[in-house]
């Protein structure tokens, strides 16, 4: 039934004293089209929210920096609010060309913080993040060892790791640093580097220190495009909390 035969029929069957809402058929037509972009953005939403709870849950993130941000960050100094503002324009300005961080520092500094606090962002803006330690990322790969799964492999799993908007390693020292373990970090920064995609890295040890664990190849491939390097020199948040006995 067309819009003209059905305006028709609804006059013939509706009392006198009820005016229809729609006179006309382009009045209809009018409604119906803008019904159907309300139900049409409901259904992007819905889709794009569902992709952004999956993303979320392949993060990798800690349930103890689950809900870090940008707006909870605690600043105490100049030192927190430099981070803190390069960090926020780090995220609001990423794309998917290279553009990776470093994060240096003693631990419970805000390290972990403020890099979550950019996954967090990034997920909610519909890209892959994923946070993993060297122990946790070989872990995972030598139980791919004695798998006859062939859905998971070695390859696959490096290949998906290659293709995430933004790969987070942390702990970077705390590694056995084995010839194999090197292998596998490069191959995936080197993957990485020729997608053009961003990798993040967090130490409690100094700039040399982990140019000399990861070598030269890997830290040149990390100070590519608008790379960020920055040093928490500060002291812990943790041992302001402390209580003392």
């Amino acid at each position: 039934m067309n819009n003209k035969k059905f305006l028709k029929k609804l006059k013939n069957i509706i009392p006198i004293h009820i005016i229809p809402k729609f006179q006309y058929e382009t009045d209809l037509l009018k409604w119906n089209k803008k019904q159907e972009k309300i139900f049409s953005k409901k259904i992007i939403q819905k889709n794009k929210n569902i992709k952004i709870k999956k993303n979320f849950k392949k993060s990798g993130i800690k349930k103890l920096y689950i809900n870090c941000s940008f707006k909870n960050y605690h600043i105490e100094h100049d030192g927190h609010k430099k981070v803190l503002s390069l960090t926020k324009d780090y995220a609001k300005n990423f794309n998917n060309h290279i553009s990776n961080f470093i994060f240096l520092g003693r631990p419970g500094t805000g390290k972990n913080h403020l890099a979550t606090a950019i996954g967090n962002y990034l997920i909610s803006k519909g890209k892959k993040v994923f946070i993993t330690t060297i122990s946790n990322l070989m872990l995972k790969i030598k139980s791919t060892f004695n798998n006859q799964d062939k859905k998971n492999t070695e390859e696959k799993f490096i290949n998906y790791l290659s293709k995430i908007d933004l790969l987070i390693f942390d702990e970077i020292g705390i590694q056995t640093q084995s010839k194999y373990e090197k292998i596998i970090i490069n191959q995936i920064i080197d993957r990485r580097y020729s997608s053009k995609k961003s990798t993040g890295m967090l130490s409690n040890l100094n700039f040399y220190e982990i140019k000399t664990i990861l070598g030269e190849r890997i830290i040149d491939r990390m100070k590519f495009g608008n790379s960020l390097c920055l040093n928490f020199n500060w002291n812990s948040y943790r041992n302001k909390n402390q209580i003392k006995l």
